[in-house]
């Protein structure tokens, strides 16, 4: 009773008034089986810096007794504290992000205003009539949209939507919308994305999948390589046992200008690991994403 009154009050005194506390010995000793292990100084509720109390660990030949129990229960308190704490500091850290990218875009906007300004008047428009006063601004704004995908990355969306599960079918979400603009002509290209991947103990949140492809799309692309990107982010971030991306899309700049050719339709895939190794299962995977007559 003694060594737990003494625990209690060195969790909750200052610093100052702990370093006069300390145990008896010789009145209490640890358990001869068990070891102890030093503690680091870990800060009390009040804010103050304080040693917690011993921790004792259960020897290849013995048990500790039912005070160790305690303190197994006080140390998991302890680690779930420890958790909560890091999962709001990665929530502060992404809303400092948010907030620096909002102030960034806010700071370059009036560059970019400026910029498609000069543009409307070198094209022979009069940029201070009335459907033009604004357009700039507008403009402007829209690319920072349609590129913003440059601030994100995976690990900013997906969150803790990662979750163990003993699942190792093909799993495939198809038909995403998508929208790009090629970095060629900053023109839109546009179609949809068929997403397949066999998990190796983790599956993502199916929505996560959609948001990977925005990051992906939202920025100065062409669809070759936007095809890649998905499919590695989603083979890094997951580590499965093979990921398959497939991309049909039309590009504006085949129809709204060049050979001006209205239908036509590109398509790439990205196939890693067992997609790639196994053609029964990338034979399985492109049966099931192919458009039905």
């Amino acid at each position: 009773m003694e060594l737990r009154r003494w625990r209690l009050e060195a969790l909750y005194k200052p610093l100052s008034a702990q370093r006069e506390i300390h145990p008896q010995p010789s009145a209490h000793p640890p358990p001869n089986n068990c070891s102890s292990q030093k503690p680091k100084q870990t800060k009390n509720i009040h804010g103050t810096f304080c040693n917690p109390p011993p921790i004792y660990k259960l020897t290849m030949n013995g048990h500790c007794n039912g005070n160790d129990l305690v303190e197994a229960h006080l140390n998991k308190d302890l680690s779930d504290l420890i958790i909560d704490t890091k999962k709001s500091a990665v929530l502060v850290r992404r809303d400092h992000e948010t907030s620096r990218k909002d102030a960034e875009d806010k700071s370059r906007l009036p560059a970019i205003e400026a910029a498609y300004t000069c543009i409307l008047r070198e094209l022979g428009e009069d940029a201070d009539r009335e459907g033009l006063l604004r357009t700039p601004l507008r403009a402007a704004k829209a690319m920072q949209f349609l590129t913003k995908g440059y601030h994100e990355t995976i690990y900013d969306i997906l969150n803790d939507a990662i979750f163990d599960e003993d699942h190792n079918e093909m799993v495939i979400v198809k038909d995403i919308d998508m929208f790009s603009l090629c970095e060629h002509h900053l023109v839109p290209f546009f179609g949809r994305v068929h997403i397949g991947y066999i998990p190796n103990k983790k599956v993502v949140g199916l929505s996560k999948l959609a948001r990977i492809v925005e990051i992906y799309s939202r920025r100065l692309q062409v669809q070759e390589r936007l095809t890649k990107q998905i499919a590695m982010g989603i083979s890094e971030a997951l580590q499965p046992l093979g990921v398959a991306v497939v991309i049909e899309a039309a590009h504006m700049c085949m129809v709204m200008r060049g050979v001006q050719k209205i239908n036509s339709r590109t398509v790439t895939s990205t196939m890693l690991g067992v997609y790639l190794e196994d053609p029964k299962t990338r034979e399985e995977f492109l049966t099931l994403t192919a458009k039905r007559a």
